[in-house]
């Protein structure tokens, strides 16, 4: 797999509310952003980008993530298609696993060996797909999932511009492997810090795409592309920043509370940090937790600056490594602070 060039394309967030899709996406794409990215919080994200899509006309629409196991892949391919039918062409597919107790506990499906079921997943979808597209019987049967029904009133029309990309988010090695396999591309989860992407995750991405290709796998016919999501504090004066910085400092000790993340600070030495945030964590103790996050740790994971500092910055850590950039601000923070970044980026060439 080719390593990209310094120059990235730019991938714009939005909080995916009902009351603000329409304006950020037009902003985006006014802005000349390359994708808007939308996760999936307390809104469908599929539902605010097929808003979207009738806004704008040349900006991709993302998914940064949809959660994967909450649904079949046949729902999954049925919101995906008509997202990528309703734009134009211009739908892509970010899918990630969550995490276990959300799985069961809040969308009430099943869990077990995540990978794996990653992996059909993303064949299953595949699967439909094709059969959507060139009028193939559908003839998918996997350990996790079986899709073999698929008449022709239930069938959509093929798109001209063809099947929506796909890309994976991961942590750990087996995910991040899955993505390599499977997928069109790997979108970095905001808290990894370089150290972590170099050692742990492109290795086993690189080589398991390399087999893929190997192997002749048909989607590997398109350029598989790798997103950089950094963390960001900035501000316009230093008051906002101040702000901005606290807000940044609270999501680092959330993530860094997470068992599931708990690799990425053992690759600094850091594991006992996760340890005490777990406990405090569990205490509700969210304000001594933003304390425990010192300036050594907040940089290995975040940037924080002026926004030419924090684009220069993004540019240093990330070319090379990623074809696009993300960035992810704090919680209070004024979403067009994001595209004001992503600007300079480009700016840097």
């Amino acid at each position: 797999m080719d390593r990209p060039p310094a120059t990235f394309r730019l991938d714009a967030p939005a909080s995916g509310q009902p009351a603000g899709i329409l304006a950020a996406a037009e902003q985006a794409e006014r802005r000349g952003m390359d994708r808007l990215v939308v996760a999936e919080m307390a809104h469908d994200p599929f539902l605010q980008l097929a808003r979207a899509a009738d806004r704008t006309s040349t900006i991709e629409l993302a998914t940064g993530v949809a959660v994967a196991f909450a649904r079949t892949p046949m729902t999954l391919a049925y919101q995906a298609w008509g997202l990528h039918e309703a734009s134009g062409g211009r739908a892509v597919i970010g899918l990630g696993s969550q995490v276990k107790p959300h799985i069961e506990k809040r969308f009430g499906m099943p869990w077990d060996r995540p990978a794996a079921r990653m992996r059909e997943y993303v064949h299953a979808v595949r699967a439909i797909w094709h059969s959507w597209q060139t009028g193939e019987r559908l003839r998918f049967r996997g350990d996790f999932y079986t899709h073999t029904l698929m008449t022709p009133l239930f069938s959509p029309d093929p798109i001209p511009t063809g099947v929506p990309r796909i890309l994976l988010a991961g942590v750990g090695p087996l995910m991040t492997r899955t993505a390599g396999a499977v997928a069109d591309g790997f979108l970095s989860h905001p808290f990894t810090s370089v150290d972590y992407l170099t050692e742990q995750v492109l290795p086993g991405l690189t080589a398991a795409r390399a087999q893929a290709e190997a192997e002749g796998a048909p989607w590997t016919r398109r350029p598989f592309e790798i997103v950089g999501n950094v963390l960001t504090a900035t501000g316009r004066t230093e008051e906002e920043l101040r702000a901005n910085l606290a807000g940044v400092r609270e999501r680092l000790a959330f993530y860094a509370s997470t068992p599931a993340y708990r690799p990425v600070l053992a690759q600094h030495g850091w594991a006992e940090l996760h340890e005490e945030l777990h406990r405090l964590s569990l205490r509700g103790r969210w304000q001594q937790m933003a304390e425990l996050i010192d300036d050594e740790v907040f940089a290995a994971f975040a940037v924080a600056g002026t926004v030419p500092e924090v684009a220069r910055e993004i540019h240093r850590r990330y070319a090379g490594l990623a074809d696009r950039i993300s960035v992810s601000l704090g919680e209070e923070a004024d979403p067009e602070l994001a595209l004001d970044v992503l600007a300079a980026v480009r700016d840097l060439g």
